[in-house]
């Protein structure tokens, strides 16, 4: 049986909202397993929903650039909201996500690798943005995002400077409508993915494990029904349809209006110009996303500094 410390208490609490007896049970549950325990939560109605699980840690800016039909988009990271401010920082912020435009890089390797337009390689000038700005910083990943004809629109939410911020998105229409159609349509829908977080394009592109997940724990909710087994298959099915629905950008109800499907959204506004508007695809990139941060005790570090 793993130890379960406080600590490890605190970290499934400030992750799921649950209390802190029943984060205990759930861990002593679940042998010390963090995601077994969110899951065992989830199934008895002590969690909120899976995006509450996964908050945001780590500092740092979102880049975003966009020329045409083609975009960038690049996360670099800080340990501290004060260098995201910093001058110097916002500067390689868009240097870099111009250089991965311009060369069409995804790979952290070959970005780091990559000239840097003051001269030196990107990864010459991050380290002496670290000497000269005095903290951590790193590049930590990269998208690029195309299309044959048509335009590739950017977004940045809670912007700290032009093209950089808290989350970034690119969307990509194709269509041979002309750019003042486009870049309207491709700005409302970049807020949208900002605003509903969608998983995927459509609901059969949702990642294989998640769903896997979703539907292992609608089988226990389902169970605990006591309702015939072919009820309860019906009632998992149903709400892995629901899942899969809110999750997939096209099937997702359009936030400017809050009840027409984001695909309605996008075939109406082809109807209206007579051409054919095909959304093709999306990134969303909201700062440190997956990135635990470390939450030092200053008073247990002075006890222990003090050998109390």
């Amino acid at each position: 049986m793993a130890e379960i410390t406080a600590a490890l208490v605190k970290e499934l609490r400030d992750r799921t909202g649950a209390g802190m007896m029943d984060c205990k049970k759930a861990l002593a549950e679940n042998n010390g397993d963090i995601e077994a325990s969110i899951d065992w939560l989830r199934t008895k109605g002590l969690a909120a929903a899976a995006k509450k699980a996964g908050r945001v840690a780590a500092e740092g800016l979102v880049g975003v650039a966009t020329d045409g039909n083609r975009g960038a988009m690049v996360e670099v990271n800080s340990e501290t909201d004060f260098v995201a401010k910093n001058e110097q920082f916002q500067g390689f912020v868009r240097d870099v996500t111009q250089v991965a435009l311009a060369g069409s890089i995804t790979d952290i390797d070959a970005l780091n690798a990559a000239a840097y337009p003051t001269g030196g390689t990107v990864a010459e000038q991050l380290t002496q943005n670290i000497a000269t700005i005095g903290e951590n910083q790193s590049l930590r990943r990269s998208a690029i995002v195309s299309v044959n004809s048509g335009v590739v629109t950017g977004y940045v939410h809670n912007a700290a400077a032009p093209g950089m911020g808290k989350i970034g998105v690119l969307v990509a229409l194709e269509s041979t409508a002309g750019a003042d159609v486009l870049e309207p349509l491709g700005k409302q829908l970049a807020m949208h993915v900002a605003a509903a977080n969608p998983l995927a394009l459509n609901g059969d592109d949702l990642d294989a494990d998640l769903v896997a997940r979703e539907r292992a724990i609608a089988e226990e909710k389902a169970a605990q029904s006591g309702k015939p087994a072919d009820i309860v298959g019906k009632m998992v099915d149903g709400t892995i349809a629901k899942y899969r629905k809110e999750n997939a950008l096209l099937s997702q109800l359009f936030v400017m209006d809050g009840k027409t499907p984001v695909a309605e959204v996008v075939a109406a506004a082809g109807k209206d110009v007579g051409a054919t508007i095909t959304l093709k695809g999306f990134v969303r990139f909201q700062l440190g996303e997956g990135i635990a941060k470390e939450e030092s005790d200053f008073a247990a570090e002075v006890a222990a500094a003090a050998g109390v």
